[in-house]
């Protein structure tokens, strides 16, 4: 599939909106007009995709159909701004996101990242937010409704932030701090999760020493015996391969019997992977927060 090219189940996967409501709505209010290919198949282009998540977000806000389908495409995008202004729920944010990742446009991506960010906070904003805009990101990614360079585009962005964030934290200097190490397996590099835990462990006060992507076991060994940290924290995204995981987390375990070690990810949330008495299995990174604080 081109990734211009989107189903009328991508448009429902992204939007919300049912198929068959979609059709209805093509045929009472032209809200869109579904192309063909030349085997007369129906398909609907980037333009449209917009489209219906502005008209997605301003019905789930209120508006009638009747009334968003009479718009031009700048009183609708007008409309779209002043609703996300005065909107505080998550699902309307990530809609938003959605459609600056589609047009490349980083100017609306940080406004909408910077706003919820001074309205409830940076933490909030990652946990409630951003964490599920990425499993949107993840859904599209295996439909082919978006391209690799949307993804590097808006993880690149987020990325930036979580560092901003990071650097922001003080290092602790009283004894009380706990020593963490964070790090990625070999062929891993999907670090955004990696990098909040880093901001969370330091924002309680704590130490962190961040190995980062695709580090090597052997090495992983090495940097233990120089920092002997009290924690590990570690996320399998796409590696190692799903019927490899439990002999790495087991192998993780049985070398480092005197730590505890966090690791999440969607390589073992929901997988039946058996955790340790010293291995423990991150569900979310709420479950991980609520760690900290106790």
């Amino acid at each position: 599939m081109k990734v211009d090219i989107y189903s009328i189940r991508d448009l429902e996967n992204l939007t919300g909106i049912k198929a068959h409501t979609i059709r209805m709505w093509e045929q009472r209010y032209e809200i869109v007009s579904p192309k063909r290919t030349d085997s007369n198949i129906r398909y609907y282009d980037a333009e449209d995709l917009k489209r219906m998540l502005n008209v997605a977000l301003l019905n789930n806000h209120g508006l009638k159909i009747s009334k968003i389908a009479k718009m031009s495409q700048e009183q609708l995008c007008m409309q779209v701004n002043q609703t996300l202004e005065q909107a505080s729920d998550y699902q309307s944010q990530i809609n938003a996101l959605t459609v600056a990742m589609i047009e490349f446009n980083e100017e609306q991506f940080e406004k909408i990242i910077v706003t919820n960010i001074l309205q409830i906070g940076f933490e909030q904003t990652m946990v409630h937010i951003i964490f599920p805009f990425l499993m949107r990101i993840g859904v599209l990614w295996t439909t082919d409704a978006i391209n690799p360079a949307q993804e590097h585009f808006v993880t690149n962005l987020i990325r930036q932030k979580i560092i901003v964030a990071i650097d922001g934290q003080v290092t602790p200097k009283n004894g009380k701090a706990e020593n963490y190490m964070l790090y990625l397996p070999e062929d891993e590099l999907h670090e955004i999760s990696l990098l909040f835990a880093c901001y969370l462990i330091k924002s309680r006060g704590n130490k962190v020493v961040y190995l980062g992507q695709n580090l090597p076991f052997t090495a992983l060994k090495d940097a233990y015996k120089i920092y002997k940290p009290d924690y590990f924290f570690t996320v399998l995204t796409t590696n190692p391969p799903l019927e490899e995981v439990q002999d790495y987390v087991d192998t993780v375990a049985k070398d480092f019997p005197h730590i505890k070690i966090f690791v999440t990810g969607s390589q073992v949330v929901g997988q039946d992977i058996q955790g340790t008495d010293n291995l423990w299995i991150l569900n979310k990174i709420q479950d991980f927060i609520d760690y900290l604080e106790r």
